[in-house]
């Protein structure tokens, strides 16, 4: 067996690694020779006349490859890998199967090097798009961030000597052996890899005169330490973060980045302060990592109706460090001003706020949503932190907060997470007799119907933490992903088998509003007027409201709904929410899985919707109704600053793994200074009442109309979905209606 896993030495996997054979991807035209007719217009953002001038801060071969990018030609090139396991890999234990693909994946995977770019490394198979483990065929991981802040500290080689020293113990198994062999292995395999980058960047430099050899020579240069070694430079920092990123990705992990200003910023700092940079030149190294992650763009088959960016690839910026000072630094503001120019909605951006955020902060946050796309949305980092905290965190963990790829609260590269969505209007529609299997019940008192519910929701609850018991137990092999996130080197045991230090699978309840609205109209109608009896008005919505369309008609405009600072409607909201969350604090953690809980739909209100019946709020069946902690579409009638005021009513300490509010704000609204400043103040009222997490897109409803109409006018127009933006012609019909009805909002 020895032979079969370690035939060669590292450094002969290294020297040997081109003979592979595999494919060397080279853009054919220089970016600076132009690769585009006119590089100046390669990122006119079709179909938005309304964004406001943006600042051209970047080089004209920047924007080039920006633009190649953004076109998908990456994407659309990409093939499947074509290395196979041997009879003999395919009889190792999972793990070493595993590496072993690894290895083959490093050997073989068809490389990508453009003229002019300063970042180098490509996921360039197929299979690592479409989530599944290339050559092994394993599941992949997502829904996390894994340690890249380690990562960069220690280096592959301070990884490589923290599981050495691990294997050098007494007290391991076969099994925990196997393990740490594995990811080693992985290690090398990642060695091999970079060794075929630099020799294609030596062999290209060597075919090349002029800028193009300098421009080789200078990306090899910041290549040749890292990630083996921690980066000395901000330029080294940037290409070792990539590489660690893309070598995951590349075996089909998809991982948030996490705290990017938080983990560069120093780098950028002491090379300013030696000369060594300039701010310039920085922000085009860093852009160059923004559109390489473009790569996945066009890749057939991938995304699925949801869109074309949703590979969980966050980023997280602002807010404390672990001992309470704040991050914000120039990386901060790098990245917006990448963001704004050119407007790559493949990293949705999340800016963590306080009540003592920058005022220069909150403006370029503000300059930059304001040129939509819902590329960059909001945490208030005191709520998060102190709901982290109930869940036994310490304040330094708390602080430390990212997410899981899309807005979950977890600490990065330390968490094994998952989640379980429900839709809590099944509960009520259970109570009252509208799910198949129930039956309807005339309730003496609202009380008596209200407690149905809740028994019904309790029992869910139960069930997911019958589930949450045997959470990650067992899974498929993770040596790779494991290699970043503590402590799975030190317990010898990998991501889905408790290696982590902390295990996470929280219950999410999605419809939230929908039940508080509906309850409202039953409280109001069936026992407070005693206009209509519970039993007929379940007949009613068993029949979609056919024949009663005057009093659907007069419900559904009676009511001030959840989401226009009703009290009525607020409170019945906050009671749904307060009596959820004590259910689930009940069992905050068993058997060593955290279960915090949130709320959320994540667009799955569009797979609700066929299970929905009509509702006593007077929605019809089938309508695609609250979206996450969002009002039900059409039902916030007094502006965003009352929608805010509804929200921020409900106590979010209560639901550490989150509860978003979505507004959709018309551009019109936000033109000029006075748009800025109404948008800050926005994003103040949302920390200083006590919001959570905050999407804004600033879109204007008739032109997603004729989007939908005419995709063909409007291929790089981005929209905000949950957790992540996606260009609006790679939804399907369904995902694109559920965002056209979100409530148009005018900011004063």
């Amino acid at each position: 067996m020895e032979e079969i896993v370690e035939p060669m030495s590292r450094r002969d996997l290294i020297r040997n690694a081109g003979a592979s054979g595999a494919v060397l991807l080279l853009g054919a035209q220089s970016p600076m020779r132009g690769a585009v007719s006119d590089p100046s217009m390669a990122l006119q953002d079709w179909g938005a006349p309304w964004r406001p001038p943006c600042p051209k801060r970047l080089s004209d071969g920047t924007r080039a490859l920006a633009h190649r990018a953004l076109a998908g030609e990456h994407g659309r090139s990409m093939e499947p890998a074509r290395a196979q396991l041997s009879e003999a890999d395919r009889a190792l234990p999972p793990d070493l199967r595993y590496a072993r693909a690894v290895m083959l994946a490093a050997q073989t995977a068809p490389l990508r090097i453009l003229a002019g770019e300063r970042i180098v490394g490509s996921a360039s198979l197929l299979e690592a798009a479409r989530h599944t483990t290339p050559i092994s065929g394993d599941p992949s991981t997502s829904h996390t961030t894994i340690g890249f802040a380690r990562g960069l500290r220690e280096g592959y080689a301070g990884l490589r000597r923290r599981i050495e020293k691990r294997l050098a113990a007494d007290d391991l198994s076969e099994a925990e052996t196997t393990f740490l062999r594995s990811m080693g292995l992985c290690l090398d395999a990642a060695g091999v890899w970079h060794q075929r980058y630099m020799e294609a960047l030596q062999t290209l430099a060597d075919g090349s005169t002029g800028w193009e050899r300098a421009a080789y020579l200078r990306t090899r240069g910041a290549l040749a330490r890292v990630p083996e070694e921690p980066p000395r430079t901000f330029h080294e920092a940037v290409q070792a973060l990539w590489c660690m990123f893309a070598f995951q990705r590349l075996m089909g992990n998809w991982s948030g980045i996490g705290r990017i200003d938080e983990m560069l910023g120093p780098y950028l700092k002491a090379d300013l302060a030696a000369g060594r940079t300039t701010l310039d030149d920085a922000r085009e190294d860093l852009a160059h990592f923004w559109i390489k992650g473009c790569e996945w763009i066009g890749v057939p088959g991938a995304g699925g109706g949801s869109g074309d960016a949703q590979f969980y690839q966050n980023i997280v910026l602002a807010g404390v460090d672990s001992s309470g000072v704040e991050v914000t630094n120039e990386v901060t503001y790098l990245v917006l001003d990448i963001v704004e120019e050119l407007h790559i909605s493949d990293f949705p951006v999340a800016v963590r706020l306080n009540r003592r955020s920058p005022v220069r902060l909150l403006q370029r946050v503000a300059e930059v949503q304001r040129h939509g796309g819902g590329i960059v949305a909001l945490y208030n980092e005191e709520k998060v932190i102190a709901g982290l905290q109930t869940m036994g965190y310490s304040i330094a963990e708390a602080r430390s907060f990212a997410n899981d790829g899309c807005w979950e609260a977890i600490i990065p590269g330390k968490t094994a997470f998952s989640y379980v969505p429900f839709d809590i209007l099944a509960h009520l529609e259970t109570a009252i007799g509208l799910r198949p299997g129930s039956s309807a019940v005339d309730y003496a008192t609202f009380d008596d119907l209200y407690r149905a519910f809740t028994v019904s929701l309790r029992g869910h609850l139960e069930r997911h933490h019958e589930i949450a018991d045997q959470w990650c137990t067992s899974g498929p092999p993770t040596p790779l992903l494991s290699l970043l996130v503590e402590d799975c080197i030190e317990r010898a045991s990998g991501y889905y088998e408790r290696g982590p230090r902390y295990t996470v699978l929280a219950p999410h309840a999605g419809g939230m509003a929908d039940v508080a609205n509906s309850l409202l109209a039953i409280k109001d109608l069936v026992y407070d007027q005693r206009s209509i009896s519970l039993r007929r008005l379940v007949d009613m919505l068993r029949g979609n409201w056919a024949g009663h369309e005057p009093l659907r008609s007069r419900i559904a405009r009676s009511f001030e709904w959840f989401g226009n600072d009703n009290e009525a409607a607020d409170g019945m909201m906050r009671r749904v929410f307060d009596d959820y969350t004590t259910i689930a604090a009940e069992t905050r953690s068993r058997n060593g899985v955290l279960r915090p809980a949130g709320l959320s739909t994540f667009g799955r209100q569009i797979e609700y919707a066929p299970q929905r019946s009509a509702t006593a709020s007077g929605a019809h069946a089938g309508e695609y109704l609250a979206n996450n902690c969002s009002p039900s579409p059409g039902t916030d009638l007094h502006g965003p600053t009352a929608v805010l005021r509804s929200y921020c009513k409900l106590d979010f300490t209560r639901t550490p793994n989150g509860a978003t509010l979505e507004m959709k704000i018309h551009p019109g609204s936000v033109k000029g200074d006075k748009g800025i400043d109404a948008m800050t103040a926005l994003m103040r009222t949302f920390v200083s009442l006590g919001g959570w997490y905050l999407h804004i897109d600033v879109m204007d409803s008739a032109l997603l109309a004729d989007a939908q109409a005419h995709p063909e006018k409007y291929p790089n127009l981005s929209v905000r979905i949950a957790g992540w933006s996606a260009r609006f012609a790679t939804l399907n019909k369904q995902w694109q209606d559920m965002i056209i009805e979100r409530t148009q909002q005018m900011m004063a």
